[in-house]
């Protein structure tokens, strides 16, 4: 599992939204919806970004910019 959201997190920092966000979808675990609701930012869709946020520990506001929120996840997913 860890292994397949970490392809979708370096899919969306590549810019491959779709990629990313086929994976992100396919999951039910917290981190998918966190890579998620970071897509639906990147693409622009704020509402549908908070909504994915409420499902995780996390806020729309927390990281400054998606690149470095994408990383954090990364980070989360390799520990």
């Amino acid at each position: 599992m860890e292994k397949s959201l970490l392809q979708a997190v370096e899919l969306a920092l590549n810019g491959d939204w779709d990629g990313a966000h086929n994976i992100a979808q396919e999951s039910n675990v917290v981190e998918a919806h966190w890579i998620h609701a970071v897509l639906h930012k990147i693409e622009g869709d704020e509402w549908n970004s908070r909504y994915w946020y409420r499902r995780t520990s996390h806020e729309y506001e927390e990281f400054a910019d998606p690149q470095s929120e994408l990383r954090a996840i990364a980070a989360a997913l390799n520990n």
